[in-house]
């Protein structure tokens, strides 16, 4: 199920996540609008649709709420991703977080349910289970938040689920387990760790991994995003809206692992980042150790079949980055 010959509003969608749903939305034949700020996203993601005549830019902040209103003019499907990401960055700025994430979170719903939209697709995030300790996490037992991020993206749950029910608006929530793949970041303090490892081997300067390298985390891969967006968007099953769904691969994989991958990977363009080794330093607060996704809701309710595991995906991100980094 693919979304074809629809209007489409794609928030933060100069964004890593959200410039990859719109490149694929256009080459499905939408009519994609895009809203950013370009606090986080980046022009160059956006660059190559500017000509494109089924593309519109708007660049405003959700936290206006005309700007919301305006981006939600007579489109079919709202796929919400502009957020302030990070865990780090939340601690260190948690009024600013709070102000995108949950007021501009609030601004989207509220155009949404004024303008007729029948349904919403938001990034959720696995970090809202907290310090729950099952493995695999399932969709309805979550724990204590251990970020102000965290907390933004569960009030987005309530939010979400309070809007369904008194306002009829369908809400679709994607938790999202560490994504990965062409045109994240790999620049500031906030980057993600698999670009910030991949630019440290191709500097052939020791990646730093926080810990003994043992936390690990189910690695998605931008393309099963793309997927199960569209999935959640068009999902006609009768339980399928007005909750949430965990979109990961379904497997975990340390942080040690990871970086044996990657120079595996990157060995193959330049030999000698085989010998480059990662140092290893202190913990980040209010990082939980391990992280695995069941997504057999996203499975049953959705349709959701995962096409990249681990290994896959980052053979296409590594060979993105190697044309695109150095």
């Amino acid at each position: 199920m693919m979304i074809h010959h629809s209007k489409v509003l794609v928030t933060g969608g100069a964004g890593f996540i959200g410039s990859n749903l719109v490149e694929t939305l256009l080459n499905q034949d939408n009519k994609v609008v895009c809203l950013d700020n370009f606090s986080t996203g980046k022009r160059e993601n956006v660059q190559a649709f500017l000509s494109h005549p089924n593309f519109r830019l708007i660049e405003g902040d959700i936290r206006n709420l005309d700007t919301c209103r305006e981006a939600v003019k007579s489109v079919e499907h709202v796929l919400h991703q502009a957020a302030l990401g990070s865990v780090p960055r939340s601690i260190n700025d948690p009024i600013t977080s709070n102000e995108v994430n949950v007021s501009g979170f609030l601004n989207m719903l509220v155009a949404c349910r004024d303008e007729g939209v029948k349904r919403m697709v938001y990034a959720a995030s696995s970090s809202t289970y907290g310090d729950h300790p099952d493995l695999p996490k399932v969709e309805d037992k979550i724990g204590k938040p251990l970020s102000p991020y965290a907390i933004t993206k569960y009030v987005n749950e309530l939010y979400a689920e309070v809007f369904s029910k008194l306002y009829k608006i369908e809400t679709i929530g994607l938790r999202y387990f560490n994504v990965f793949g062409q045109r994240q970041d790999p620049f500031g303090a906030y980057a993600a760790v698999i670009p910030k490892f991949v630019k440290a081997l191709i500097e052939k300067n020791p990646p730093v991994i926080n810990g003994d390298g043992t936390h690990s985390r189910d690695f998605t891969y931008i393309q099963n995003v793309v997927q199960v967006n569209q999935l959640a968007a068009l999902a006609t099953h009768p339980e399928a809206p007005n909750t949430v769904y965990n979109v990961a691969f379904g497997d975990n994989t340390s942080l040690n692992e990871l970086m044996a991958i990657l120079k595996e990977l990157l060995s193959s363009y330049d030999a000698d980042i085989a010998h480059v080794e990662a140092i290893y330093g202190p913990e980040r607060a209010g990082d939980v150790k391990h992280s695995l996704a069941s997504v057999d809701k996203a499975k049953k309710l959705l349709g959701y079949q995962p096409s990249h595991d681990i290994r896959r995906g980052l053979e296409e991100a590594v060979d993105w980055y190697w044309h695109n980094l150095r």
